[in-house]
């Protein structure tokens, strides 16, 4: 199978980057590296093989969700610094648009 070649100088463009000759030269032999890569995973037998983010089981242990009582609103509020109508108060934040 014939490795397909990527012209540097399309690409660049199309992402609105302006290269040098020095670095388009780096990049082609880079890029021929990465497609090289590509075309000899692209050979392997993966039939049957379930796709995965992971190259081992990787187990997520949750806990069950079970309701429980929470704090009464009094407790929370004991710890807030300045309170007002039952809620906490916070200092007003405007953003600059």
């Amino acid at each position: 199978m014939s490795q397909p070649h990527m012209d540097v100088r399309r690409i660049a463009t199309l992402a609105r980057l302006e290269l040098t000759d020095e670095e388009v030269a780096s990049f082609s032999g880079q890029l021929d590296a990465i497609l090289g890569h590509i075309a000899q995973l692209s050979q392997l037998e993966v039939t049957g093989i379930e796709p995965t983010a992971y190259a081992a089981a990787m187990a997520a242990p949750m806990r069950d969700d079970t309701p429980w009582q929470s704090l009464p609103s009094s407790a929370l509020l004991q710890n807030a610094p300045d309170q007002a109508q039952g809620q906490v108060r916070v200092p007003k934040v405007v953003a600059d648009a």
